[in-house]
């Protein structure tokens, strides 16, 4: 039992101060997030949601940060190219024709669970 305190104290410090480790969701709790900005909401409903919100459909579920941060690890500007470009699946620009890549970074922060 002492020996695992200290791994078990190490395991919980790499988490941050009170920052609990991210948990899957569920398509339902990932169907249920909307962006704060009513606009950006729009745009999201109109073209991310479809996907970002289906298990099925491969893509990371809408806020499920265990899906999100290692693409996060990447950076902001490479998940905007494979926003911009398409990957896998996903068409390029999310088949948002009114998304500018200013829409297009915060719609990927706000997915990534990262909307300020």
């Amino acid at each position: 039992m002492r020996r695992l305190l200290p791994i078990a104290t190490l395991l919980l410090a790499a988490c941050g101060p009170g920052e609990a480790p991210p948990k899957p969701l569920t398509p339902a709790e990932s169907a249920a997030l909307a962006p704060s900005d009513p606009q950006l909401a729009q745009l999201y409903a109109g073209s991310c949601k479809a996907c970002h919100t289906v298990a099925d459909s491969q893509a990371p579920l809408t806020g499920d940060r265990t899906k999100w941060d290692p693409r996060w690890t990447k950076g902001e500007a490479a998940l905007l190219a494979s926003a911009l470009q398409g990957m896998g699946k996903m068409p390029a620009g999310g088949q948002c024709f009114e998304c500018t890549p200013d829409d297009l970074k915060r719609l990927i922060r706000f997915m990534a669970g990262r909307e300020q």
